[in-house]
């Protein structure tokens, strides 16, 4: 039927039609072609899945909890996510042993925030062997070697600045010496902010700003504060200690507090709003930054769950959709050039101090 309608068409109308059918070739030969739909979830599909931390107990971690919760909910896991890890006092390598057990508990995907370095790295690829996915959020393993690829919540160049112009913004035009607290020596994500906040430093803007000395505090409050009355003894002269980590700032500040020194000494660093509002209303810490765990731990879970389910394969240039954070690519990790790593990055920062934390901490 539509081959005789066709037939009676006027030579005049035959031949527009070739004209536009013509035009529309060329069109199409030039037009970029569209960027391909991002990767959906399956939802409702059984995983049973590990949120490991670097500690228990500690305030961020819970929020990612939360926010993997969250996603598993929208995802309709019916399989709860364990929230399982070492305490502060069983140090960092105690991560180890989750890790090693994983295959033997059933489960299909560890989320590891790493803080065993490098330690962690043969435990990961028996994991993996075992088919077993192990996708890292908030701090990788630093080689790659067993880590299907890294959730960052922030690039790494970017926090080092970040930390370098609170620095600067906390000690004024004239600067002054500081020190940094840290978490633990083989945390991969505190060394490498403190790595690029050493690189940042080398700005002649910041020159006025002295690096006294870097101490750890592992995590744990209770030495994290003895850290920081030993920097307050040891350097009377200090104007700033640093904390990229949210155990270490609250215990510094408090120890700032304690010690009466918050008009001529003052604190900085990665902080949640919850705990330092009031260090930041007195004036001991008046400006610090965090991002968003419980968006990471969404996030991590969300992916993680693609991952395991065959969604997703992990490889480079893979777009994926992620609920209510909308669309993500797999990448290279560029602060990793030397070897082959996957980052996912999150982003962005927010910036605390008395103008909006007690906001943030309500």
């Amino acid at each position: 039927m539509k081959h005789r309608r066709f037939q009676k068409l006027t030579g005049v109308v035959l031949g527009a039609l070739l004209v536009a059918s013509m035009g529309a070739a060329v069109r199409a030969q030039d037009a970029t072609p569209s960027p391909s739909a991002a990767i959906e979830a399956t939802p409702g599909m059984d995983v049973k899945m590990m949120l490991l931390p670097k500690f228990i107990g500690i305030a961020v971690f819970d929020q990612a909890h939360q926010g993997a919760d969250e996603a598993a909910k929208e995802l309709g896991n019916p399989t709860a996510v364990d929230f399982v890890g070492p305490t502060a006092a069983e140090g960092p390598t105690a991560q180890v042993e989750f890790v090693t057990n994983a295959p033997a508990g059933g489960y299909k995907v560890v989320m590891l925030s790493n803080n065993a370095g490098d330690q962690i790295a043969p435990a990961a690829q028996a994991a993996q062997a075992a088919g077993v996915k192990v996708v890292t959020w908030d701090s990788h393993i630093p080689s790659g070697q067993g880590e299907s690829f890294f959730v960052a919540q922030v690039d790494i160049s970017e926090t080092g600045t970040l930390l370098a112009d609170m620095a600067l913004d906390t000690l004024g035009p004239d600067g002054g010496e500081f020190a940094i607290l840290s978490a633990s020596p083989d945390a991969a994500n505190q060394n490498a902010w403190i790595a690029a906040m050493q690189e940042a430093l080398k700005d002649p803007k910041y020159a006025k700003l002295k690096l006294l000395e870097i101490v750890y505090g592992n995590d744990e409050s209770d030495k994290s504060y003895e850290q920081a009355q030993a920097l307050i003894d040891k350097y009377p002269t200090m104007k700033l200690i640093m904390a990229p980590t949210t155990v270490g700032i609250a215990a510094a500040a408090k120890a700032v507090q304690d010690e009466g020194l918050c008009d001529t000494l003052k604190v900085s660093g990665l902080g949640l709003p919850a705990e330092m509002v009031s260090y930041t209303m007195n004036g001991c810490a008046p400006e610090f930054a965090l991002w968003s765990f419980v968006d990471l731990g969404y996030l991590t879970y969300y992916v993680s769950y693609m991952l395991a389910t065959g969604s997703l394969q992990g490889v480079e240039g893979e777009t994926f959709h992620a609920g209510r954070m909308g669309d993500y690519t797999i990448t290279k990790d560029p602060t990793r050039p030397d070897i082959n790593a996957l980052r996912i990055l999150m982003g962005p920062f927010s910036v605390y101090n008395k103008d909006n934390v007690e906001a943030a901490a309500g």
